[in-house]
């Protein structure tokens, strides 16, 4: 047993850095007595160096550890390239305030790419195209209120010159005279109240239509003499009488002012003279100077 013991110890004393394995071999027995028979011994590991000097290790380790630490490390590096190539919502937002600043639009078009100017172009063009568009409305909408306002202004001249026209149109039925018998007087030159208003003028003076109207009677009527009657647009009658001559005929439409006979001294009278009447809708007679100066025109 002691000599067992000895080379144990012998074994322990191996230098930690040889590189070559060693075999044990059997103590000398003392002289003189029996050898005990001692079971082989294990070769030892080969040791390394290298890994003596890292972190003191002096023996190989199994494979399975290593292809473990292996897969430790490949996986710690692919996370780091994972983390590096996903950026959270935040460097997003980094990012895209980086594009904002950069000169990039939504989809990443830089400023001064055709694609970007192509977009440029288009809004510069639709811009132009809606300016145009509402220069235009408003050049209209200009142009409207001047012809409304120029359609109000001959509208308000056109009513006043109607109303001008309607209560001017009629005229003095002759000219030269000066009168002698008003309506409504009384006496023995006639057979009731005198129904007219005499112009007395020379023989073959003109006479005028006093309005725009139509010739409905010709003729010798008895005590007028001579006769014209003349119905307005608005249905009045006005008789031109004691006439020397008649020079329209019935039917004919005249006009304020136009020639129509001449004075005379026809029927019942007692000098030339044109005896006037003025009958509204063909009734009975008005005072004629009353008439005249309603519709602009003092005798």
């Amino acid at each position: 047993m002691g000599n067992h013991r000895a080379a144990r110890s012998d074994r322990s004393s191996l230098p930690a850095s040889s590189t070559s394995p060693r075999t044990t071999t059997s103590a000398a027995a003392p002289s003189g007595g029996k050898r005990r028979a001692e079971k082989p011994r294990r070769a030892l590991r080969p040791q390394f160096t290298g890994l003596s000097a890292l972190g003191g290790l002096n023996r190989l380790p199994a494979l399975p550890t290593l292809v473990g630490a292996t897969a430790v490390a490949v996986a710690g590096i692919g996370a780091v390239g994972v983390s590096g190539s996903l950026p959270d919502t935040h460097s997003l937002r980094l990012s895209a305030g980086a594009n904002a600043i950069g000169g990039t639009d939504a989809y990443s078009f830089a400023a001064g790419s055709p694609r970007a100017r192509a977009i440029s172009r288009d809004s510069q063009r639709q811009a132009l195209q809606d300016a145009a568009d509402q220069r235009l409305k408003a050049e209209a909408e200009a142009q409207n209120r001047q012809r409304n306002a120029a359609l109000t202004s001959l509208a308000k001249s056109a009513e006043s010159r109607a109303a001008q026209i309607e209560k001017n149109q009629w005229q003095l039925p002759t000219s030269g005279y000066h009168l002698t018998a008003r309506f409504g007087m009384g006496g023995g030159l006639w057979s009731h109240n005198h129904t007219g208003l005499d112009f007395a003028a020379p023989i073959g003076t003109p006479i005028v239509s006093v309005a725009n109207g139509v010739v409905t009677e010709t003729g010798y009527a008895g005590a007028y003499g001579n006769r014209t009657i003349i119905t307005l647009t608005d249905g009045t009658e006005i008789w031109y009488c004691h006439q020397s001559a008649i020079d329209v005929s019935v039917g004919e439409s005249v006009i304020g002012g136009q020639h129509i006979g001449n004075v005379g001294n026809t029927g019942n009278t007692t000098g030339p003279h044109l005896h006037l009447e003025v009958r509204p809708g063909g009734g009975d007679p008005v005072d004629p100077y009353t008439a005249l100066v309603y519709h602009g025109v003092t005798p």
